[in-house]
């Protein structure tokens, strides 16, 4: 059963995969935008709420789109002073129940909460307050999408640990190593 729901993981991880290394370019339009709207403001005196606004929606994109690939890359926070003390199997299992008690549970009821705001706000086609402000629903819809991706890489991790405890895939936390080659000036 396990060996046959791998494939779904490898989806899943290609998925956040994709997503994640394109936001990576969203890091570089936001500290642009962020660069030019405080160069602008201090040389010419004067700001604009579109701008603003379009970094905050562009850090609020980085951040929920990019959750689903943190997990996939095992670099989301962790209490390793507790779990160092553990073995693997222990690691392992405690990554299963906290999946499954708590990361999909969570991401499920922020999915189910946030979608009727994010159509109320795209019914009323809801803008900022703010002059020159952007209109709203988009950056809400981040919301629940960003949930389903961290939602669906929460199920690829727990089922990867799960093959991992049955023996099938080797341990999915562990980076593969990496061959260091030394070339240095006049080395031949």
């Amino acid at each position: 059963m396990l060996k046959s729901l791998l494939p779904v993981c490898r989806l899943i991880d290609a998925i956040n995969e994709r997503i994640g290394r394109g936001v990576y370019w969203l890091v570089l339009v936001a500290v642009l935008i962020s660069s030019g709207n405080a160069i602008i403001r201090y040389s010419l005196n004067t700001s604009s709420n579109f701008w603003l606004e379009l970094q905050w929606y562009l850090f609020s994109a980085i951040f929920l789109l990019c959750a689903g690939y943190t997990l996939l890359r095992n670099e989301h926070i962790r209490i390793d002073i507790v779990l160092n003390g553990l073995s693997k199997r222990q690691q392992t299992w405690i990554d299963v129940f906290g999946a499954l008690l708590f990361l999909m549970p969570m991401c499920a009821v922020l999915i189910y909460l946030s979608w009727p705001v994010v159509v109320e706000s795209f019914v009323r086609q809801e803008m900022s307050t703010d002059a020159g402000g952007l209109i709203r629903w988009p950056v809400k819809l981040l919301i629940p999408i960003g949930f389903s991706l961290l939602m669906l890489q929460g199920i690829s991790e727990t089922i990867k640990r799960l093959a991992f405890l049955a023996g099938l895939i080797p341990d999915p936390t562990e980076k593969p190593e990496v061959a260091v080659t030394h070339s240095g000036a006049g080395e031949h």
